[in-house]
């Protein structure tokens, strides 16, 4: 009877200490990811960051070339007046600098739509990467947490070595 009663105490004592060492691995786990996700969430808004400066800085750029054809075409409306030409020919030149400075700042407004749709794409892809990331941390949570056995678990096999061993005896 002795035997027994030692045999379901190594088997309780054992269930209970691989619960324990499991908590404490899902528990390590869990403080892991959270200080990756939190390393995660810095990335992210490092990058976000980054990007709608450049974003701005394009922005800048496209300002000051759209600032820089105006005046080109001002200028050469200028030079056209000032050559002391008269009639249609003035005209004429003077309209073809308008339009040739308008269709190079609808140019540079293009472009700059452009970078606006890359950026608000490339935000999108920075939040699927981090969104991406924080599930694959959420998973490894669940699964050492899953790795626990419950303490019912644990209550049933001692009993069940308990009665094997009770059956080895008689």
């Amino acid at each position: 009877m002795c035997v027994l009663a030692a045999s379901i105490a190594v088997s309780l004592a054992s269930g209970l200490a691989m619960r324990s060492a499991a908590i404490e691995n899902a528990n390590n786990t869990y403080d892991s990811a959270v200080k990756s996700n939190e390393s995660a969430e810095q990335s992210f808004a490092n990058q976000q960051e980054a990007t709608a400066a450049q974003l701005k800085e394009t922005r800048a750029s496209a300002a000051q070339e759209k600032l820089a054809k105006t005046i080109q075409g001002l200028q050469a409306r200028g030079r056209i007046r000032a050559s002391e030409q008269a009639g249609l020919t003035v005209g004429l030149l003077s309209a073809d600098a308008e339009r040739q400075a308008a269709n190079a700042r609808e140019a540079i407004s293009q472009s700059l739509e452009s970078a606006t749709n890359q950026y608000r794409r490339n935000i999108l892809g920075l939040e699927a990467d981090r969104d991406n990331r924080r599930n694959q941390l959420q998973s490894q949570v669940n699964n050492a947490y899953n790795q626990i056995p419950s303490l019912a678990s644990v209550i049933l096999n001692t009993a069940t070595q308990g009665l094997n061993t009770y059956a080895a005896i008689t």
